[in-house]
């Protein structure tokens, strides 16, 4: 297994992935192939995957503010889940945000997700069960 850098290239292998793995995704918002080459030309070591035999078997996207930074869009294939490449990605994303001098990771899971939030707490995440998510959206797509 090999992590590096993905490309607009690869995007059909990610969308494909997100399927496979039932990952939610907006393909046509802030998922679509438009939407993800634009946030690779900004951040382009943001999008990460892991590979074997050139294939992708896993995926994240990283993003940040100043102040915190933020591991999305995780998922693993099912058929490679249980190896430690969720651990891996989720390791190699801080190893990203550090080189911005980011110190706090975050990740946003829905309550129902059990497997993520263990996974999370594994890797040394602390839950908030004092904290209250509020978004504002213009659309449903982003």
């Amino acid at each position: 297994m090999e992590i590096r850098r993905l490309t607009i290239n690869d995007y059909e292998e990610i969308v494909g992935l997100w399927r496979k793995a039932k990952l939610p995704f907006k393909p046509k918002g802030r998922d679509s192939e438009e939407a993800i080459a634009v946030q690779m030309e900004t951040n382009p070591g943001f999008f990460l995957g892991a590979f074997e035999d050139n294939h992708i078997i896993g995926v994240v996207i990283i993003s940040c503010s100043t102040r915190k930074g933020w591991i999305n869009r995780l998922a693993v294939d099912p058929k490679y889940r249980h190896r430690g490449l969720a651990k891996a990605l989720i390791a190699e994303s801080e190893k990203v945000l550090r080189k911005r001098n980011i110190k706090i990771f975050c990740a946003l899971i829905e309550d129902y997700n059990a497997t993520s939030k263990q996974l999370f707490k594994e890797c040394g995440y602390v839950e908030h069960h004092d904290i209250t998510y509020f978004s504002k959206r213009d659309s449903n797509e982003v």
